[in-house]
């Protein structure tokens, strides 16, 4: 896990307009996430991990244990049971799951120069890839 506290820069994102629509995100909080370019970084404490999304329109911090369910709230605000699992030595799976009952799936892949996420929610997919700054 050679990735643990680089910090990625989004370089490049398709479809996130549509991803947020799918997640019923309202038209000012979409722009105003749209016009935004997001630094992700994941780090260590102890035995749990913290993904912090950092931007100038909003920084969010997830702290999880892998495989256990936490509560979180996203980005736009809706309240989630979410669990993340590593998928080998450098792929992280973090599922979503509203009372609503949809499920959202990120899949972000850490690369030494680079990072991939791949959001799913409904039959929407959204790619964003970030480099290490």
């Amino acid at each position: 896990m050679d990735f643990l506290g680089k910090k990625y820069k989004m370089i490049s994102s398709e479809n996130f307009d549509e991803f947020m629509k799918a997640l019923g995100v309202g038209l000012i909080t979409r722009k105003a996430a749209n016009a935004v370019t997001p630094t992700v970084e994941l780090k260590q404490d102890g035995g749990s991990y913290v993904l912090v999304t950092s931007s100038t329109f909003k920084t969010t911090e997830m702290k999880f244990n892998p495989g256990e369910e936490f509560d979180e709230e996203r980005a736009d605000g809706a309240k989630v049971k979410s669990v993340c699992t590593f998928d080998g030595n450098n792929t992280l799976k973090h599922v979503q799951k509203s009372d609503d009952g949809l499920e959202v799936t990120y899949i972000r892949t850490f690369g030494p120069e680079e990072m991939k996420a791949v959001m799913t929610a409904k039959d929407v997919t959204c790619t964003r890839v970030y480099k290490v700054q």
